[in-house]
């Protein structure tokens, strides 16, 4: 360990310049004379090159007379090279062409990612498809998990729910083409239902934007743009192929579409199928019942999904209109062993005979999804209108067995099949509406967002009640140049929320005083609850020379309760736990400081992003003394309850290009959770990620076909600062390696991947995965290929084109 951190050490600080003659600065900007941001500047006959600052800036120093070749390549632009005499200090400005000058014809102002970096004052990482491809784990969530400050709650090898800096399920909004995306994330062994096939940009937000996305943006966001769209008069395909040999899993995403002057269409499929994964063990302990493996894998936890997207709309010079429509499908088991109330009644000899069979205890997911994206210029105003509608039904199957008063079996006359254990049939409208304005140095946007939900439950257990929800929100943002060095930010919004949540009674009858009469017991009650809040938010960006930024950012914000933290009043199989709503909670409320710096110069860049967060009132599970002998089998209660809590932390980046082929990454994380009050006084907050640290070595040289191999080594400290009845988990480290290369078919380049994840085989136990409150190691080495193959047709000209 000592020699791999000593390793990089030595090469983050290898290699100055030696001092010389002159310096050579410049420019690198768009054919707009907008400044590029990240552009790589080289002079291959020296050796050097950097990467342009804020303002597309960039200077070499002490580089001696000569004739000289400046390369300049961004990714989206045309490379561009120029030979220049340089017989002392000189001044230069290169500009760049798109690729495909069209996304200008369609880009939403609030989505450039240049735009976005320089001037928003949160936290923000924005990823494309390159880096998906580069990454691509089981899931979209999966995937994303490699940057900073992101970590998931691992489901299985299918499916994972994101936390940004430790907080999840109901604190992070995720949105799918503007649209928030709505499921049942309240769950721990919820997955997101998005196909990482489709997405093309990924933007994450850390810290609170409540401003912005309204409740559940309490810890972050993360914005799932669509792919990017053709170009006129073009016809295009892509084949994406992906397997993994953990669990078998293999699969295809398959798009395809064209554009005309103005209208566009396009479609993709996506299939995967995987069988159950496999970890480096052959027992594992479920509540200290050992449970054996057989060949190390988990039985059970093999699946399938299927993906159909459309897209399709008009795009004109003022007005655009695209509608997006995507159904996804998955069934996926899960681990036998780990869910019920009894771990020890589980057929092996059934679950064993086949790594591919998807059997009780499974569940069901369907995600039906319209949007309507709109935008339209209007003189100073840029209107953008989105409307979505959403589908969302799940089924979770398990043998029935009955518990307490339960009957012990299961009634042919209640009308739900005797396998339905949950049922969830949640259907959601929303609106959005922003107006851009540019007024003098003002850059205002107003904006409007509403939903409503109508979510029915079903099956022959209970958790949760059915209810209906409504939710309003109107603010103003406004950002404020007040100089060339310095953005201001200010904004404050105003949020409306209804809640009704709709009685539920037992469908068996229970004793429930001791005197021998029995009843159907309410498990809920019918309640309505109003919430309403007003947030703000309060930053600025300054950024004093092309080499330093700094931003820092105040705010406030807010979440509703969910229904399940109000009214849950039943057994969680999958925690072994019985879980009790509490109808008194109030709002959730959070305020937040966030800095972050950048220095950049001569190949090095380091970025340092620390935060703070003080909760009057944060929302938590809390376990009880008390145990449960009527509906399960003498199970934990836990109850919600609030409590004061403080978190701090951050997030430090430090890379260093070394030649013209080397770089060298460091990328570390830090958060510290107490909570300040109530019965868990002293203690931190479940799903609390330990300290870790990623270290990575790429060699990707200037060859035809861009190969590149790349090293990765991440350190995670042990996590001792628990809340009972949560389990401490041990330090590990674990490697990973990835590799790729780009060949020509046909004119075509073919996107060849590789990926080694857990390359050395380690047992360890990831603290914010589902399976470590069983102590269920993390999945063992998984070699990933995957293929893109990208198709552009030729242009499709017209003999009366007066363009």
């Amino acid at each position: 360990m000592k020699i791999v951190i000593g390793m990089l050490a030595g090469l983050l600080c290898f290699g100055s310049v030696t001092g010389q003659d002159y310096r050579l600065s410049g420019r690198i900007v768009d054919t707009a004379d907008v400044p590029l941001v990240g552009a790589r500047v080289a002079l291959p006959e020296a050796g050097i090159h950097t990467i342009t600052g804020r303002t597309g800036s960039f200077f070499f120093e002490g580089v001696k007379s000569g004739v000289y070749r400046i390369d300049v390549g961004k990714e989206g632009y045309e490379s561009l090279s120029e030979k220049i005499t340089l017989d002392g200090d000189r001044q230069v400005v290169m500009r760049l062409e798109r690729t495909m000058r069209v996304l200008d014809e369609v880009l939403v102002v609030d989505n450039h990612v240049t735009r976005r970096k320089q001037e928003e004052s949160l936290n923000v990482e924005i990823v494309g498809k390159d880096f998906i491809h580069k990454n691509l784990g089981g899931s979209l969530m999966k995937t994303l998990e490699r940057l900073p400050g992101i970590q998931t709650i691992g489901i299985g090898s299918g499916q994972s729910k994101p936390l940004i800096r430790g907080l999840g399920f109901n604190r992070v909004v995720v949105l799918d083409k503007g649209i928030k995306h709505e499921g049942q994330q309240w769950g721990a062994d919820h997955g997101l239902e998005l196909d990482q096939f489709a997405a093309g940009e990924v933007e994450i937000v850390k810290g609170s934007a409540s401003f912005v996305y309204g409740s559940d943006a309490i810890g972050g966001a993360i914005d799932v743009k669509p792919e990017a769209l053709p170009a006129p008069n073009t016809a295009f395909a892509s084949v994406d192929l992906a397997a993994r040999t953990n669990n078998g899993s293999y699969g295809t995403s398959v798009r395809v579409g064209g554009r005309s002057d103005r209208w566009y269409a396009d479609a993709r499929v996506t299939y995967l199928q995987y069988g159950d994964y496999r970890v480096p063990t052959n027992t594992v302990y479920v509540y200290d019942y050992a449970v054996p493996l057989h060949n190390q894998r988990l039985r059970n936890t093999a699946g399938r999904e299927t993906n159909l997207h459309f897209a399709g709309g008009y795009l004109g010079e003022s007005f655009n209109s695209i509608l997006y429509v995507s159904n996804t499908y998955s069934k996926a088991g899960f681990f036998a062993n780990a869910h019920g109330l009894e771990p020890r009644r589980v057929d092996i000899g059934l679950h064993d005979r086949s790594a591919r069979d998807i059997l009780m205890p499974r569940q069901n997911v369907n995600h039906f999804k319209v949007i309507s994206r709109n935008a339209l210029h209007l003189g100073p105003h840029h209107l953008q209108i989105e409307l979505g509608f959403q589908h969302n039904f799940r089924q979770e199957y398990s043998q029935y067995a009955n518990h307490g008063y339960m009957p012990p079996v299961f009634p042919d006359t209640l009308g739900t099949p005797p396998g339905l254990e949950r049922e969830f049939d949640k259907h959601v409208y929303s609106l959005n509406m922003k107006d851009y304005v540019k007024l003098g140095r003002h850059e205002l946007t107003f904006g409007v967002n509403g939903e409503y939900h109508d979510n029915a439950i079903g099956g022959w257990t209970f958790l949760v009640p059915a209810f209906e929800q409504v939710t309003a929100g109107a603010f103003v943002y406004d950002k404020y140049r007040l100089g060339d060095k310095t953005l201001l930010h200010a904004a404050v919004r105003y949020d409306h929320g209804n809640l009704r949540m709709f009685e539920y009674r037992d469908w068996f009858p229970s004793e429930v005083d001791g005197s021998g009469a029995q009843e159907h017991v309410i498990r809920a009650a019918d309640l309505r609850r109003h919430f309403n809040s007003l947030v703000w938010s309060a930053g600025v960006n300054y950024d004093p020379t092309d080499a330093f930024s700094l931003k820092a950012n105040v705010g406030k914000s807010f979440r509703m309760p969910i229904a399940k933290e109000l009214s849950a009043n039943g057994v969680n199989y999958h925690y072994f736990s019985y879980e009790q709503g509490n109808p008194s909670l109030s709002a959730e409320q959070s305020y937040q400081a966030d800095l972050s710096a950048e220095w950049t110069n001569g190949g090095w860049r380091v970025q340092l992003s620390p935060f703070y967060n003080y909760f009057p009132n944060y929302i938590y599970l809390n376990p009880t003394a008390f145990f449960d002998h009527y509906y399960g089998a003498g199970n934990q209660v836990f109850r919600y309850e609030e409590s004061r809590v403080v978190r701090y932390g951050g997030e430090l980046q430090v890379s260093r290009q070394i030649g013209d082929a080397l770089k060298a990454e460091v990328l570390g994380e830090y958060l510290f959770s107490k909570q300040l009050s109530g019965t868990k006084k002293g203690f931190s907050l479940p799903f609390a990620p330990p300290p870790s640290l990623l270290m990575n070595l790429t060699w990707a040289p200037q060859w035809t076909g861009n190969p590149f191999v790349s090293l990765d080594y991440k350190i995670v400290a042990k996590q001792d600062r628990i809340v009972p009845p949560e389990r401490k988990t041990d330090g590990y480290g674990v490697a990973a390696i990835q590799a790729g290369y780009t060949v020509s078919v046909a004119h075509n380049p073919v996107h060849l991947n590789l990926q080694v994840q857990n390359l050395l085989n380690t047992k360890y136990m990831d603290h914010t995965s589902f399976y470590r409150l069983i102590e269920l190691p993390e999945m063992g080495r998984n070699i990933v290929l995957s293929v893109r193959i990208p198709v552009m047709m030729a242009s499709k000209h017209r003999s009366n084109d007066h363009h």
